[in-house]
């Protein structure tokens, strides 16, 4: 096996990959595919991006090498590799939390100015 082999592999194993858990496809065929595994087994795995790398690896190795322990050990270096080029071109998510909503936290608890002024007259 050659490194273009390789990375061809690799970029073939993400593409179906991001192919069936993130877009939409034409005629947002892969929508309806996901609406139709519900969330059952096979709903979780095309949700579930590692799984699905996987699964799709798996035939993936089995066509480039010729013998079963390298079919192995391609086999996971193919979702591996996948698994991080998604890590490196997925957008990453921004939380923004409004103040005005905020709740008050346990830990985070202010005092009022009523148990503060009890607290200073039983010290006294």
């Amino acid at each position: 096996m050659t490194l273009v082999e390789l990375i061809v592999g690799v970029l073939a194993v993400w593409r179906l990959t991001h192919l069936f858990q993130a877009e939409d496809g034409p005629w947002e065929l892969f929508v309806r595919l996901r609406q139709i595994a519900g969330s059952g087994f096979w709903g979780q795995l095309l949700d579930c991006f590692y799984c699905l790398s996987l699964w799709f690896s798996l035939p993936a190795a089995l066509i480039l090498t010729r013998t079963w322990h390298d079919a192995l050990l391609l086999w996971l270096a193919l979702s591996g590799g996948a698994i991080l080029l998604e890590r490196l071109t997925a957008p990453t998510p921004v939380v923004f939390e409004d103040p005005v909503k905020e709740e008050s936290h346990d830990v985070l608890r202010q005092e009022s100015s009523a148990n503060r002024r009890s607290e200073r007259s039983d010290e006294r």
